[in-house]
């Protein structure tokens, strides 16, 4: 029992439980606002959930058409981590049984040593589903065996956690990894086993000093030479070209330095943090409604490029992690720094939830938002849905609903 409880207290303090001193007053956006809102997704994602074959996992709407992935693919995990986030806003339990349902069908990718997404495949889901119910018996094995798993890329001389393993890179680490750390951490914590906060600390030390350009922005992807660890390489996969600021790219760092900094209490972490909301927050090309085209350099871009016609789309997904990164940000910041990213955040959730990037019920396949943008130059998932899009728009929903009620955003799952 006394195992059980730490386990609790642990979940409870990443995906912590302290009273928000001085705050609630400030919030603009109604308890009614946002249980609408988490009581439309529940019902926009059973129209969903009734199209997925029982092995596969939503990833877009495209065409007209559902587009489903195994349970490899990186974004497996968002779905049920959706399923479990609308089912502590809701406590519809059909929800609770749609997750379940699907979670077995996840559970052998603990042993995947092949990817770095670890942390989004199955912290996401099985993280959140320990956090919710306590089982430690049918969750904690998996997040233990893949904190393993995940671990066993860590190289000793880059002092990172490998992302990719193909060709034509030689190590290549990009700043999406940083997502993946709080599943270290919280595993860390959960088993007393410090190497996994060490690897972390270290991974976001690395990137710290290597990802990021002086105006704070971060490159995609940095390629490292296995042997000596030096940088080879500062490139992108999915920006506009190699010094742009993809803007999801954005999100991830401002994300992943944010959670660090409340995993670790180091106050870099925090500052780095602070400095990338900034950059994103005060850029001139940053759209009046705040939900971000797909790179704040689309405007460089070669005006006759055929391959970036399109390139004024916005990104959705960027914008549902900026919301979810901010609204915890403003929790370790003070004055009228912690009041902007309140109000940036209030405007995101705003604007995420009406027309025309709330889809109405029954359309978009059955996703709760629309115009996301995967990876424009590889002229994949463009102007569609996305799964991971909709996840970080209901984390930032229950996020302010905690606010609401008086409490941290995060609910860790080990402490």
């Amino acid at each position: 029992m006394k195992m059980k409880k730490q386990i609790l207290m642990v979940l409870c303090s990443a995906l912590g439980i302290c009273t928000v001193q001085g705050q609630s007053s400030d919030l603009k956006l109604s308890k009614e606002f946002i249980q609408q809102n988490l009581n439309d997704a529940a019902r926009q994602i059973k129209v969903l959930a009734n199209e997925i074959p029982n092995e596969k996992f939503p990833k877009t709407f495209e065409n007209n058409k559902e587009v489903f992935s195994s349970s490899s693919w990186w974004c497996s995990g968002f779905y049920p981590g959706t399923l479990w986030y609308l089912y502590e806003g809701t406590q519809d339990r059909g929800l609770l049984q749609k997750v379940e349902e699907k979670l077995p069908y996840l559970e052998k990718e603990k042993y995947n040593i092949g990817t770095h997404d670890l942390g989004f495949m199955l912290f996401c889901s099985f993280g959140n589903g320990l956090r919710l119910t306590g089982d430690s018996v049918k969750y904690k094995d998996v997040l233990v065996t893949s904190a393993a798993s995940l671990a066993s890329r860590f190289n000793e001389t880059t002092k990172t956690i490998r992302s990719w393993d193909h060709k034509p890179w030689h190590y290549p680490v990009i700043i999406d990894n940083m997502m993946n750390l709080e599943f270290l951490t919280q595993v860390s914590k959960m088993t007393g086993n410090k190497r996994y906060y060490d690897l972390a600390v270290t991974h976001a030390e690395t990137t710290l000093r290597n990802h990021f350009r002086k105006d704070y922005s971060s490159y995609h992807v940095i390629d490292y030479d296995v042997n000596t660890g030096k940088v080879i390489a500062k490139k992108t996969h999915q920006g506009a070209f190699d010094e742009s600021a993809w803007s999801r790219g954005q999100g991830w760092a401002l994300y992943g330095y944010t959670m660090m900094y409340r995993e670790t209490k180091k106050k870099e972490f925090l500052n780095q943090a602070r400095h990338i909301a900034k950059y994103i927050l005060n850029h001139p090309n940053l759209t009046q409604d705040l939900i971000p085209y797909w790179d704040f350099d689309k405007d460089k871009i070669d005006q006759f490029s055929k391959m970036y016609a399109k390139k004024d789309l916005r990104d959705v997904s960027a914008a549902a992690l900026y919301a979810s990164a901010l609204l915890e940000l403003t929790q370790y910041t003070v004055g009228k720094e912690s009041t902007l990213y309140l109000t940036k955040a209030e405007t995101m959730l705003t604007n995420l939830s009406k027309a025309p990037y709330k889809a109405e019920y029954g359309k978009n396949g059955g996703y709760l938002l629309k115009h996301s943008v995967g990876a424009l130059p590889l002229n994949s998932e463009i102007d569609v849905p996305l799964t991971y899009a909709d996840y970080y728009y209901v984390e930032a929903l229950i996020r302010y609903k905690r606010l609401l009620e008086g409490n941290a955003i995060i609910q860790e799952i080990a402490k």
